[in-house]
C-alpha cells in the first residue's frame, strides 16, 4: 500500500507558491534596478516601513533625506516630488514584496509545524531557508547602503551578491517543493516489487551522464547570470549596443585595459559586457549539446518534455538578451529578460529532476 502524501504535497505547493514569489520579486528587483529607484529609500525600518508615507509632511521629510544623497546632486538634481513619489514606489514595492515572502513562508511553516506535518529530514531545510531569506533581506540593506554615500549608485559587487543569494534561494525553494510533489519511488512504496510497479518510466531510463551534464547547465546558467548582475551593476549594456561586433570588433580594445588585469573582470565595463555575451552564448551551446545527446536516449514523455523546454527557453532569452542590448536597455525588455533568466533556471531544475536516478532525492 502506498503512504499518504497528501501532507507532503500540501507543503510542496506552498514552497511552490513561495518559488513562484521569488521570481517574481527578482523581476521586480530587476524593475527597481532599471528605474534607478533602489537608492530613494535611505531608512531601513523593517516593521514601520511596511507603511507608505501616509501625509505630504512624511513625502517632504523623505524626499529631503534623498535630496542629500550623491545620486541626486549628481544626476538628479532639480527633481520634483512627483518624479521621486515614481521611483519611491518601486522601492517600496519592491521592500514589501519581500515582507510578503517573509510572511507567506513564516506563518504556514508555523501551521504546519504546530500540526506534526514537518518530517525530520525535512526541517533542517526549512529552517535553512528561513535563515537564508533573513540574510538576504540584511543583504539587499547592504547593497543599498554602499549607494548612500561616496558613489551615485550601489556597489555592482553587493548587487551581484544579492542577486546570486536570491537565485541561490530561489533554486533551492523550487528544488525541494519538486522533490515534494513528484518524489522518488523509494518514498512511496514499501518493497522492491512495489518501487518497480510504481517507478516511472522516467526513472528506469535515467542517464546518469545526461543528468551530469544538466547539472553542469545549471551552475553555468547560474554564473552568466551573476555576470549579468556586473552589466546591470556597471550599467555596461548602456554601450556597445551591436552584436554579434562591439564597436565593430570582436573582442573591443578596452578588454583588458585595467591593471591588475583582474580587476578588469568586475569593473571594466567592455570586460564585462563581452564576458557576459560569451557565457550566454556557451549556456546556449552547452543546451544544443545535451538536447542532442538527449535524442538518443530513451527517455520518457515528461523528461523529453522538459529537455525541450530547456532547449526552447534558452534561444528564447538570448534573443531577449541580445534585444534588450540593441534597444539600449528598455526597462520592460530588461525585466523580461531577468524573468527569462529565472524561467530558465527553473526549467533545468525541472529536467533534472525530472531524470534524477533512481533513489536521489
Amino acid at each position: 500500500m502506498i503512504p499518504d502524501t497528501r501532507p507532503d504535497r500540501a507543503i510542496g505547493l506552498w514552497l511552490l507558491t513561495c518559488a513562484a514569489m521569488i521570481f517574481a520579486m527578482a523581476v521586480i528587483g530587476a524593475i527597481t534596478r532599471l528605474t534607478e529607484s533602489g537608492l530613494s529609500i535611505m531608512e531601513w525600518a523593517p516593521f514601520s516601513g511596511a507603511l507608505p508615507p501616509l501625509s505630504e509632511a512624511e513625502w517632504d521629510r523623505l524626499f529631503a533625506l534623498y535630496r542629500q544623497i550623491p545620486e541626486y546632486l549628481e544626476l538628479n538634481a532639480g527633481m520634483t516630488l512627483d518624479a521621486f513619489k515614481t521611483i519611491f514606489w518601486w522601492e517600496w514595492i519592491h521592500r514589501l514584496w519581500g515582507r510578503a515572502i517573509g510572511a507567506v513562508f513564516a506563518l504556514p511553516f508555523l501551521w504546519f509545524l504546530a500540526r506534526g506535518r514537518i518530517g525530520r529530514g525535512l526541517a533542517p531545510h526549512l529552517v535553512a531557508m528561513f535563515v537564508l531569506g533573513a540574510l538576504q533581506g540584511g543583504l539587499g540593506w547592504y547593497m543599498v547602503a554602499s549607494g548612500l554615500a561616496g558613489r551615485v549608485d550601489v556597489s555592482q559587487y553587493r548587487l551581484v551578491a544579492h542577486l546570486a543569494l536570491a537565485v541561490a534561494i530561489y533554486a533551492y525553494v523550487l528544488w525541494i517543493a519538486m522533490g515534494l510533489l513528484d518524489p522518488a519511488p523509494e518514498t512511496r512504496t514499501g518493497d522492491a516489487s512495489q518501487r518497480q510497479r510504481f517507478a516511472p518510466e522516467r526513472q528506469r531510463f535515467a542517464p546518469r551522464r545526461l543528468r551530469a551534464g544538466l547539472i553542469a547547465l545549471a551552475g553555468l546558467t547560474g554564473l552568466t547570470m551573476a555576470s549579468g548582475g556586473f552589466v546591470a551593476g556597471l550599467n555596461a549594456g548602456l554601450i556597445y549596443n551591436t552584436f554579434p561586433l562591439m564597436d565593430g570588433q570582436l573582442i573591443p580594445d578596452e578588454y583588458a585595459a585595467m591593471r591588475p588585469l583582474a580587476l578588469n573582470l568586475f569593473e571594466n565595463v567592455a570586460t564585462v559586457q563581452f564576458n557576459h555575451r560569451v557565457l550566454a552564448i556557451g549556456t546556449v551551446f552547452l543546451v544544443f549539446v545535451l538536447w542532442i545527446r538527449s535524442r538518443r536516449l530513451e527517455l520518457a514523455q515528461g523528461a523529453r518534455l522538459a529537455l525541450n523546454l530547456v532547449l526552447v527557453m534558452a534561444l528564447v532569452q538570448l534573443g531577449l538578451g541580445i534585444a534588450t542590448l540593441i534597444l539600449v536597455v528598455p526597462v520592460w525588455l530588461g525585466a523580461l529578460h531577468q524573468a527569462g533568466a529565472m524561467a530558465l533556471i527553473g526549467l533545468i531544475l525541472f529536467s533534472i529532476q525530472r531524470i534524477r536516478p533512481t533513489g536521489a532525492v
